[in-house]
């Protein structure tokens, strides 16, 4: 089959904002050989699991995938057709790749989070042979090759795109908090020059991108190259990036408390385009457990940066990130969890049960906490976020919010869109508004989304 000829791509993503970047570069990567999405791997010729290494039994989900996508191949076979190309990317192939291709049978391509610039080489190379044969491997951690190295974003691709999208600043993290893998499977931080950043974004715009969502690991980390030479951090990027015409709205994820700096608080007061919502996780409200998973940060630092962030921009939405059931954790820890929500209030958040990740200091730590302990604990939290996630969205009832309408709701004529603070938000609305910043009045509330009425396009 020449280059030329049209092939199936099916692309099943795992995980964070990363991977769907991830998922969509790779996609553009293999558009030169001929691929083109499809909507299930029984209509592909290549089917890859972008896989995501942070939640409980990531390795299980995938091997039941990795079943499924082999059942697939058969049956295409049985048809007269040509075996399914199984490809595993992402965190799971960096972290577990010798075990995966011990236990998985019939996995064509392995390829790690920072190799995805080989991809279509390796992709050439096994869609020359007819027949099985041992596996192409990338499991390298060029992050700057990695984007250098990797296609342009296409205007013809991005047309396909929704209004908002993601953009890839920063990779990789030097922090070494004792329950995570990202520093085994992303490397070390590494931050992307401002000019190839400032060209993905215009490409983006130009093919009618509002909304642009910057993003790394630890993307408040980010210390890449400015424009002038010297080295920028985050508020400077997103200062430049709102002089881009065209783009309407930025927000960024996820961040750290440690790289929490002033100018990128000044940036909440004084960039108009960046939105009111900031999500920072801090993992637990027990100075204890922060030690023990070397958080690096207490729970009065965390305190001082919301004060700072709220007297900047009053109304900013603020979301976090938490764990229950770290080895260690008392009854009074938790408590010291659920003081810190209390006091803070958050718009939403994210919250599990602790799981140990192969390979990661925590992993090997004493005094677990009974699963019981753990269950009873998150379900305590979570009922308090709720509630709180619940009265953010009741306080915006009656109100007038602009609202970026994205895609199709559930029911007929329904768009739904974001507000500034993040919150999906549905309303009746003709599809000429699709990919328009709505002026909407919020007539309910729910618990995790707003019902609205439109009033006016304003964009």
């Amino acid at each position: 089959m020449s280059d030329n000829s049209t092939r199936r791509l099916y692309i099943e993503t795992y995980g964070c904002q990363m991977n769907a970047y991830d998922s969509e570069r790779m996609a553009e990567a293999l558009a030169p050989l001929g691929f083109v999405a499809a909507d299930a791997p029984e209509d592909a010729d290549l089917a890859i699991v972008n896989t995501c290494h942070i939640r409980e039994k990531a390795t299980e989900k995938l091997y039941s995938e990795l079943g499924r996508l082999r059942q697939v191949s058969r049956e295409k076979v049985k048809r007269g057709g040509k075996a399914l190309r199984i490809g595993v990317a992402g965190c799971v192939a960096q972290a577990e790749g010798e075990e995966l291709l011990a236990r998985a049978d019939g996995v064509d391509l392995l390829v790690g989070p920072q190799s995805y610039h080989r991809l279509a080489e390796m992709t050439r190379s096994l869609l020359e042979r007819e027949e099985s044969g041992a596996p192409r491997i990338s499991m390298d951690f060029p992050a700057r090759e990695k984007f250098q190295s990797l296609p342009p974003r296409s205007k013809d691709r991005a047309r396909d795109m929704k209004s908002s999208a993601f953009l890839s600043v920063q990779e990789g993290c030097d922090k070494f908090c004792s329950f995570c893998v990202v520093p085994y499977t992303r490397g070390a931080e590494f931050s992307r020059e401002v000019r190839d950043i400032e060209e993905e974004a215009r490409r983006l715009v130009d093919a009618g991108v509002k909304e642009i969502t910057l993003l790394g690991q630890n993307v408040n980390a980010y210390h890449g190259r400015g424009t002038d030479g010297t080295e920028w951090r985050l508020g400077r990027l997103l200062n430049h990036l709102a002089t881009l015409d065209g783009l309407e709205r930025l927000r960024y994820t996820t961040s750290h408390p440690r790289d929490m700096d002033d100018e990128l608080i000044r940036a909440h007061a004084e960039n108009e385009k960046l939105m009111p919502y900031l999500h920072l996780p801090v993992q637990s409200g027990s100075d204890a457990v922060l030690r023990s998973m070397n958080r690096g940060h207490g729970s009065a630092d965390y305190l001082r940066i919301i004060e700072k962030v709220r007297a900047a921009r009053p109304d900013i939405a603020v979301s976090s990130d938490f764990i229950v059931g770290f080895p260690g954790e008392t009854e009074d820890d938790f408590e010291a969890t659920l003081s810190i929500v209390r006091e803070i209030g958050f718009a939403r958040a994210y919250s599990f049960a602790y799981s140990a990740r192969p390979g990661t200091p925590a992993a090997d730590a004493r005094s677990p906490v009974p699963a019981d302990v753990k269950r009873e604990r998150l379900a305590r939290l979570q009922s308090l976020l709720r509630r709180q996630q619940r009265d953010f969205n009741k306080t915006h009832e009656g109100r007038r919010l602009p609202v970026l309408l994205e895609r199709d709701g559930r029911l007929p004529s329904q768009l739904v869109g974001r507000s500034p603070y993040f919150q999906p938000v549905y309303v009746r609305a003709h599809d000429d508004w699709r990919g328009r910043i709505a002026d909407i009045r919020i007539r309910k509330a729910h618990e995790n989304s707003l019902e609205g009425e439109p009033l006016a396009a304003t964009s």
